[in-house]
């Protein structure tokens, strides 16, 4: 939930990190997970991963997600790991800088959920 004035995800920018960078607290981390649609937090080697895998028929619907993703990513210089599969493309986000999970990472999930809403 939004509280007061709080900017929407989706119009933030993501911020440079660098090593030493915070990663958010759990309280933070499930404030911002409840303004996605479908992501989780998992931690598959050590730190906080948010992820997300997008399920449809065939193998092209990924490629073109994967287009779709990755101008946003490089225009907010923060970029996710996609793991294509036929009918299926999981995206993994996290701040390799911070060691976790920090703002950067809701924001691009946002965004990416934007681009999920619009087919």
């Amino acid at each position: 939930m939004l509280t007061g004035m709080e900017t929407p995800l989706t119009e933030r920018h993501c911020i440079v990190c660098t090593p030493g960078t915070p990663t958010l607290p759990p309280a933070e981390i499930d404030r911002l997970l409840q303004q996605l649609s479908g992501w989780s937090v998992v931690e598959p080697d050590g730190h906080l991963v948010l992820t997300k895998t997008f399920r449809f028929k065939g193998f092209m619907p990924g490629v073109d997600l994967i287009n779709r993703i990755a101008p946003i990513a490089e225009a907010e210089g923060h970029h996710p790991d996609l793991h294509l599969s036929y009918g299926s493309l999981k995206v993994e986000l996290w701040t390799h800088a911070a060691g976790g999970l920090t703002e950067n990472d809701f924001v691009l999930a946002a965004k990416i959920d934007q681009i999920d809403q619009i087919d």
